[in-house]
């Protein structure tokens, strides 16, 4: 892979929203780091309340001295989730400027139209052109093989007012202050994707490497490196590589996102993970979405200064 140096201009401030990921908890407390959703509104508990599902959503808000810019970073697995919480959470959808899609799994795209259609102005839509590959499938241990819901059709996207930036290389947005990865580098020895993912290409059934997976990087003032993954299927060890070797920045400052190490194939790879992470440092650690419980508990025991427990609704403000 062809990697490209990538300048990336320091930002004052970055929020992340969590829109929708696996886990809700109303009674979780505030730090200097997240603010949780407030318990009532005019001191009444409301009847309506946020909710999870298994899928990943977050909104990005980056601050360069008067500028904001706002990306939402993937959209769910259901067509209710998302859009029923950023009412709740009074997210103005006219202020998004981009939309990006770590993946094109159903559990990162599943509200992708239903939030087109809210947003009046014409936004980018970036994503890995590999997204719309299709048939993909899932092999189980016994020979069958489950398929993935295709959520991403080009026909029906180019029917919206949305633009299509379909690139495998960096992208710069919001006035080069944010990169979309592109297709991840491999190169560590123990993250070796999903093992049992297929794909269908020219009639003939091989492995799935889900090049599409893709993470966002942002480079906070002072502090260093902010990345962001989806699921990390490329492993989320390799995406932080990979994100200081485009920037050339080597201080990482914050790990978010999904970092795909449930269940039994992934669950051997936990410790590893940590041990690259411990060298890299992070003051902020925040695992979220298809981490896995087990990986999560092992987090919150190695870095009890630096990890904080995602739940829909928590705000993220780095300075």
């Amino acid at each position: 892979m062809n990697l490209l140096s990538v300048t990336l201009k320091e930002v004052d401030r970055v929020e992340i929203l969590t829109i929708i990921e696996n886990y809700v908890d109303v009674l979780l407390e505030n730090t200097d780091v997240v603010t949780r959703p407030p318990h009532a509104k005019g001191g009444e508990i409301p009847t309506d309340t946020l909710l999870a599902e298994h899928g990943l959503s977050l909104l990005i808000t980056t601050y360069q001295g008067q500028k904001r810019h706002r990306i939402l970073f993937d959209t769910g697995y259901t067509k209710i989730g998302v859009p029923h919480n950023l009412e709740l959470l009074e997210v103005d959808t006219k202020g998004i400027e981009t939309i990006v899609l770590s993946h094109g799994h159903m559990d990162h795209t599943g509200s992708l139209y239903q939030l087109l259609d809210k947003i009046p102005n014409r936004i980018p839509l970036v994503f890995h052109p590999d997204a719309f590959m299709s048939p993909r499938y899932f092999g189980l241990d016994d020979g069958r093989r489950l398929l993935f819901p295709q959520t991403l059709v080009r026909a029906d996207l180019e029917d919206r007012n949305v633009e299509l930036l379909a690139k495998k290389t960096p992208t710069l947005l919001s006035d080069d202050s944010v990169i979309v990865t592109g297709e991840v580098e491999r190169v560590t020895k123990f993250e070796k994707g999903l093992p049992n993912a297929l794909m269908e290409r020219g009639g003939k059934l091989e492995k799935d490497p889900i090049s599409d997976d893709q993470a966002l990087v942002i480079n906070l003032k002072g502090k260093g490196l902010v990345v962001i993954g989806g699921c990390s299927h490329a492993g989320i060890i390799n995406t932080i590589l990979y994100a200081r070797k485009m920037t050339g920045i080597e201080q990482v400052y914050a790990v978010l996102g999904g970092f795909h190490l449930s269940g039994p194939s992934f669950e051997p790879i936990i410790e590893e993970t940590i041990n690259e992470l411990k060298k890299m440092g992070p003051e902020v650690l925040v695992p979220m979405h298809c981490t896995g419980w087990k990986a999560i508990h092992r987090f919150s025991e190695e870095f009890p200064s630096s990890f904080i427990l995602n739940s829909v609704g928590s705000l993220y403000t780095l300075t």
